[in-house]
């Protein structure tokens, strides 16, 4: 590969890269991470920006809806709000990102191993835990969908395990919803090739001991971009992570559980992830573009918090796409793709991998650009080989020619209207599995295939914040004189059929400081005996009746 990375080794070195490029905007004035942080970024995602305008925001003088206030500020969009910003992370150019990614999976490096590590110059344990405002409630965790969300949740993660049998470590981007002052609930997917932590927490389950994990908030981003991607289940992630960089990166032991995590990181959460009893997490907005209702899920006891002596708190926009998490596994997974057709299946003529970003958010939708004079075997060997890599990609799957701008659904539009035929250029395949989306009103089964996509069943609120916190956030925006907005719907969070009076109390207490209150709620409701994402309606009932739709 000729692309030659640069890339920051630690996050604040990101930072200040990215202010000297004008990609970073400071607010110094008080802003609230439970009602207007996220609301406020995220106006830059549904205010018609072009994409080149979107920024990082570092917000240096938090307070909270108790009126709180934090010494760690709180950045947004410092990872992927644009794709200058990801490639940035990278010390690339967007044009090499494909490069970039190609040469890392070619060649990963191992980590480097170091005893005394920036991440452990603050170190929080015991009573520093659990006294009041103390442990997590010392970190400034935004709530990213105010008005639906039932508490602040840790989004820019990566959590480090380590599978018990083998000592392979996974990295993993999950949420993690602040539940008490010393635990948290975290999500890691189980379905079809869900999370590589999911399946170390399926070994721990089965030899009766709790699992150790730490969560990273802030770290080099080229260790945060190997979060999100789905690569194989024993592959270190670290050693990816290098190959991005081109450097070995640096890691050390954490100080309460027996794994190495990175030693630049800004703030390191320990703790042990309970293989008995799941508590109830959620709702909270997902990057399917619909809320995620309550599953039991996984119950983590924080037993050390670390950090840098002047920490950032980083958090990543995600909910409806194009959003943060969107751009952050796009170009990996186009790669990823691409790999696989060119190199695994040796297709012939293939020359890029696309997915469609808005609204879809990546995985449903595919375009394949084929070479001129393309066979048609290889274009239907093209179709099914992405469309069959991951259970959760490529429902629909589309290949065009070179000429075709796959970034313009007008130009796909043309492509089908003037260059296939129905009855001979489409097909349908069965069986396949629900992948990656709200389970409101969900079947589970799924198909290739093309369909009507209107709403035919009540399903989870659109995951954007509620209105009157969009319309304050709007306010606030203007007030600070920034870029001129352009709205377009769906700009705010509404119901959409299946939404409970329960669900909408935690999200007013989220919204109001009172989250605590919501995790001891949840924290009654444990129960052991079930598998993670377990819909609690499943198991306590239809609950509150629900609430009519908000348009």
């Amino acid at each position: 590969m000729s692309a030659k990375s640069s890339a920051p080794s630690d996050f604040q070195e990101h930072l200040a890269h990215l202010e000297a490029r004008g990609l970073l905007v400071r607010i110094d004035r008080p802003v609230c991470k439970d009602t207007e942080i996220h609301p406020l970024v995220r106006w830059q995602f549904v205010g018609n920006f072009p994409e080149e305008a979107r920024r990082a925001f570092l917000f240096t003088n938090v307070v909270g809806a108790k009126g709180e206030k934090y010494d760690i500020p709180v950045v947004v969009g410092a990872l992927a709000a644009s794709n200058e910003i990801y490639a940035a992370g990278m010390g690339v150019g967007v044009e090499d990102l494909a490069d970039v990614w190609m040469r890392a999976l070619d060649g990963p490096i191992e980590p480097e191993f170091v005893e005394n590590a920036p991440c452990h110059e603050r170190v929080y344990t015991g009573d520093d835990l659990t006294r009041p405002g103390g442990g997590l409630a010392m970190l400034p965790a935004p709530i990213s969908t105010p008005g639906f969300d039932a508490a602040p949740y840790l989004t820019a993660t990566v959590c480090v395990t380590k599978d018990p049998e083998t000592g392979v470590r996974n990295m993993g981007t999950y949420r993690a919803g602040l539940k008490a002052n010393d635990r948290l609930g975290v999500r890691m997917a189980s379905r079809l090739s869900g999370a590589g932590g999911y399946v170390h927490w399926l070994k721990y389950q089965k030899m009766g001991q709790p699992m150790p994990c730490a969560i990273i908030v802030g770290c080099a981003p080229v260790v945060a971009f190997t979060g999100p991607q789905k690569l194989a289940i024993d592959q270190d992630e670290m050693a990816i992570a290098g190959g991005l960089a081109g450097k070995a990166m640096r890691v050390t032991r954490a100080r309460t559980v027996d794994l190495e995590i990175p030693a630049d990181a800004e703030i390191v959460i320990e703790g042990f992830i309970d293989t008995e009893l799941l508590e109830p997490e959620g709702p909270f907005g997902e990057s399917h573009g619909h809320i995620a209702l309550e599953d039991f899920n996984m119950s983590m006891r924080v037993t050390a918090i670390t950090m840098k002596n002047k920490p950032v708190f980083a958090s990543v926009l995600s909910e409806v796409t194009p959003s943060e998490s969107s751009i952050l596994k796009k170009s990996a997974y186009e790669a990823l793709f691409f790999q696989h057709l060119k190199r695994n299946l040796d297709i012939k003529g293939i020359e890029a991998v696309v997915m469609h970003e808005p609204l879809t958010n990546l995985r449903k939708v595919i375009f394949l650009k084929f070479a001129p004079g393309a066979q048609r075997t290889e274009v239907w060997r093209g179709l099914h080989g992405a469309s069959t890599l991951q259970a959760q990609c490529g429902k629909i799957v589309i290949a065009v020619s070179r000429d075709i701008d796959a970034l313009n659904t007008d130009a796909i539009f043309w492509s089908l209207a003037y260059r296939s035929d129905p009855i001979e250029d489409v097909q349908l395949v069965p069986h396949r599995s629900g992948g990656h989306g709200p389970k409101a009103g969900a079947s589970g089964g799924d198909s290739t295939m093309l369909i009507d996509a209107t709403l035919k069943h009540p399903t989870s609120p659109l995951a954007l914040p509620a209105k009157p916190f969009m319309e304050n956030a709007r306010t606030l925006w203007e007030e600070l004189g920034l870029h001129p907005l352009s709205v377009r719907a769906p700009w705010h969070g509404y119901d959409l059929g299946d939404w409970s009076d329960d669900w909408q109390a935690f999200a007013d207490a989220a919204a109001r400081g009172d989250w605590e209150a919501n995790g001891a709620n949840t924290y009654a409701r444990r129960r052991g005996g079930l598998k993670p994402e377990t819909p609690v309606r499943k198991v306590e009932g239809a609950g509150a009746s629900k609430s009519g739709n908000e348009h």
